[in-house]
């Protein structure tokens, strides 16, 4: 008999290459003139590695299929049976994993490729080549169950799945994963530094309902699985996120600092783009000015900012930069640039105030407004310098003066302080001349008192006598002489020469003796002549 139009494989006894094999053994009847046999090794898939069929023969396959379905064929080895199932003609769903098939490869041709490894901390986003098709206003696939990460992809057809994106990914370890039917690109996990939440933008699911009620006006935020932005932000850690079907934002929870600087820039780069502000005085001159924003997001307000911008660079661009630069643009205009830089604490803390109620509106807390360098310009920073210089200088040479003025005021006083000892002595001095001239003239006074009570007592006569005695007495003056020599040879005394000679011994004996010795002619002068006697000087 004849094959079938169309068939290359007999299955009940036609002529051709036939779909039962012979295993090893002996075999009788099989003449030679009617059967010719090819031995064929067994197909053989290493470990690590699995084996995709492709069949020469069988049924057609639908129309919008491209991968044959799975039938109950013991492996792809028992040929006739896959025939007689409804094998389809083509590539399979199905294939082999490592070990030794018994394959007809008159039907079957194996083709061997390794087993899909997803590494660790990287996730596996999958694109389905067969299936449905996806639904409208989709742009990936629904989610089935029950095929095992896509190694069954028989079961995942049935499941009614769809061709294209599909929202399940895979996570680290080995599969063995078809690739005529199943595309895989393998990309890092994504990662949620301590510090930030991620918010979930979702570009698949239903339309769910708006959570942030009447008065957030600035897009929906929906539940967990919905279209659009989800309520619940990540936390920190990582997560298998597929790329292609939602988008994670990173907001930063902690404080976060900008800078309007030309040379400085923080490494989160949400300020690179920002530069020293320029703004023009009242005066006319222009001058530049360095700021620095500290902003906070809060956790639960995170949904709402992404929601109204985007992305953490819009907020910067679009509301921060343009309200902190006008807004020091200004006040800028309202003074001159002495009275800018004299009021700066004042205008930091009305730039704070001002900032602070701005950004309330857009779910941003403002922590802080810090002006930075105030740089005027160069010529008028030379006449404020020249000024200045000269105001010191006033102030040195002030200080010089009264330091002069102190010394000359010091040295006086030191000068006074070291006069002040011969001013009391002479004072001192004055007080005793003073006071014993005083006791001195009551000591006259005294003196007379008595001389008058000594004369009255003893009259006049023997107070002077008594007196000379006195004055006498205390000029030690001997009124009897030691030796009295006397010049006549009377019977009361000697002769002169006797007295001359008396006069001599004495000398002799002792040299000083002589001064006191008086002449008795020179005594007899000063008393009285006596009645009786007769001296001769």
């Amino acid at each position: 008999r004849e094959l079938p139009d169309g068939r290359i494989i007999a299955v009940k006894g036609e002529a051709g290459f036939q779909g039962k094999t012979l295993a090893p053994g002996l075999y009788f009847g099989m003449w030679f003139w009617q059967y010719s046999v090819t031995m064929e090794q067994f197909t053989i898939i290493p470990e690590g590695k699995i084996g995709l069929i492709m069949a020469k023969d069988g049924s057609e396959i639908p129309t919008g299929n491209i991968l044959g379905q799975r039938v109950e064929s013991d492996n792809f080895q028992d040929a006739v049976k896959f025939l007689e199932n409804g094998g389809q003609r083509g590539r399979q769903t199905s294939y082999i994993t490592s070990g030794s098939y018994r394959i007809n490869t008159m039907l079957f041709q194996v083709s061997v490729t390794d087993m899909i490894r997803i590494q660790e901390s990287m996730v596996g986003i999958v694109t389905t080549l067969d299936g449905l098709p996806i639904e409208a206003n989709q742009i990936a696939g629904k989610l089935v169950e029950g095929h095992n990460n896509f190694q069954n992809f028989d079961n995942f057809i049935k499941a009614g799945g769809n061709r294209g994106l599909q929202p399940q990914v895979i996570l680290a370890g080995s599969y063995n994963l078809n690739p005529w039917a199943i595309q895989l690109e393998e990309i890092p996990m994504t990662e949620i530094a301590i510090g930030y939440v991620g918010v979930v933008i979702s570009f698949i699911g239903t339309d769910g309902n708006d959570l942030t009620g009447a008065d957030f006006k600035h897009g929906n935020i929906v539940g967990k699985g919905s279209k659009g932005v989800w309520l619940e932000p990540l936390g920190p850690g990582k997560y298998p996120i597929n790329k292609y079907i939602m988008k994670v934002e990173l907001v930063p929870t902690t404080n976060l600092v900008l800078n309007w600087a030309s040379a400085r820039s923080e490494a989160h780069n949400l300020d690179k783009n920002l530069s020293t502000i320029t703004v023009r005085s009242k005066d006319g001159f222009p001058f530049n000015l360095d700021v620095a924003q500290i902003i906070h997001v809060p956790t639960t307000e995170a949904p709402k900012v992404i929601a109204r911008f985007g992305n953490m660079v819009n907020l910067v661009s679009q509301v921060l930069e343009p309200t902190i630069g006008n807004y020091f643009r200004n006040s800028a205009q309202g003074s001159d640039v002495i009275a800018f830089l004299s009021t700066r604490k004042e205008r930091q803390e009305s730039a704070k105030e001002h900032i602070r109620k701005v950004l309330d509106e857009y779910n941003v807390n403002a922590v802080d407004t810090l002006i930075g360098d105030i740089v005027p310009p160069e010529s008028l920073m030379k006449t404020l310098t020249d000024r200045k210089i000269a105001e010191e200088q006033k102030v040195t040479y002030e200080t010089q003066k009264q330091a002069q003025e102190t010394r000359q005021g010091m040295e006086k006083e030191t000068a006074i302080a070291d006069m002040q000892k011969d001013i009391v002595k002479a004072q001192q001095s004055v007080e005793i001349a003073e006071r014993t001239a005083s006791a001195t003239v009551k000591k006259s006074e005294g003196d007379a008192a008595g001389v008058k009570l000594a004369v009255k007592a003893l009259g006049g006569e023997n107070f002077t006598r008594y007196k000379i005695t006195e004055e006498l007495s205390k000029g030690n003056v001997k009124l009897i002489p030691d030796v009295l020599i006397g010049g006549n040879g009377g019977n009361n005394g000697g002769s002169a020469m006797d007295g001359l000679l008396g006069l001599k011994l004495m000398e002799l004996m002792d040299p000083q003796q002589r001064k006191e010795v008086i002449p008795v002619a020179e005594i007899v002068e000063t008393k009285p002549k006596p009645k009786k006697d007769n001296i001769n000087p």
